[in-house]
């Protein structure tokens, strides 16, 4: 792919450029341009999504009380291990938020699985076969992947504030965490008190939910945004034509792929706990 679509001049430098652009729905007018869509982003993220339901789906209907086949005691594993860990954040009824959970950790984890395939054979099929000059397969290396999932939670972690609280009890969180509030009396100065520590609690609360959205898409897309630069680094290697270059990209890329499967899995753990944490968190009564 390093010499397609002009990218041979540019060496290193073009060839990861070049792997670092999106196929996009129109071309980006500035840092931010709600108008666009990273089409192979959407591509992925749902191709991914469907490889996981469908194999899920059959074994769920095809489960067996007896002796489990090595497909479903591999999924009755999972599922009781993501359970256990809602059930230890979660003080609530579990029969959404545990399959919710398990959906989280697979799905974040096929969509990092991609990074683990080889870096041009995608874009080599796109330019080959369907005349796409750019392609970017690995959805969740794009940050609008990442915080379309995290602003996804966010919505959830609303409507479980919500369903548990109450809109009363939700609005009256806002106004009395983290600092309380004054009990209010005749005496004109605690309805100024109540006020002033109203509005900071208010901004406290939007602060804390913009903040942990964004550190929940931010981490995600941190780690496999790094991840995929190495692997378009060790792949650069295989362009030089030397045993030594050839010998250093397959030892360095069998390296970096054995231990990318911690990344993988580890990412994918850490984005679901954040989000039973999250959910957790509305689950609790101030």
């Amino acid at each position: 792919m390093a010499s397609e679509g002009g990218t041979e001049s540019g060496g290193m430098s073009g060839y990861i450029s070049h792997h670092l652009h999106h196929l996009a729905s129109k071309t980006q007018d500035g840092l931010f341009d709600i108008n666009v869509l990273h089409l192979d982003t959407v591509f992925f993220s749902i191709l991914c999504g469907v490889l996981f339901l469908i194999p899920f789906f059959f074994a769920a209907r095809r489960a067996t009380s007896g002796v489990p086949g090595r497909f479903q005691a591999f999924v009755e594993m999972l599922v009781e291990f993501v359970e256990e860990q809602a059930k230890g954040m979660v003080h609530g009824n579990l029969s959404y938020i545990a399959p919710l959970a398990l959906t989280v950790f697979v799905w974040v984890a096929m969509m990092n699985a991609v990074d683990l395939i080889p870096v041009d054979l995608f874009p080599w099929v796109a330019h080959n076969i369907f005349h796409i000059d750019y392609l970017r397969p690995l959805p969740t290396a794009d940050i609008n992947g990442t915080f379309g999932i995290a602003v996804g939670v966010l919505l959830l972690v609303f409507y479980y504030n919500f369903k548990v609280k109450g809109v009363g009890g939700f609005l009256h969180q806002w106004i009395t965490a983290p600092f309380g509030n004054v009990k209010l009396t005749g005496n004109p100065l605690t309805w100024i008190a109540f006020l002033v520590l109203a509005v900071v609690n208010i901004a406290f609360t939007i602060i804390e939910y913009v903040g942990n959205t964004f550190s929940h898409g931010m981490r995600l897309f941190g780690n496999m945004y790094a991840g995929e630069l190495i692997f378009f680094l060790i792949a650069g290697l295989g362009g030089t034509a030397t045993a030594f270059g050839i010998g250093m990209h397959l030892f360095t890329g069998t390296v970096w792929a054995i231990f990318h499967i911690l990344i993988v899995l580890l990412q994918a753990f850490i984005f679901m706990m954040l989000t039973l944490v999250y959910i957790g968190q509305a689950h609790e009564h101030h």
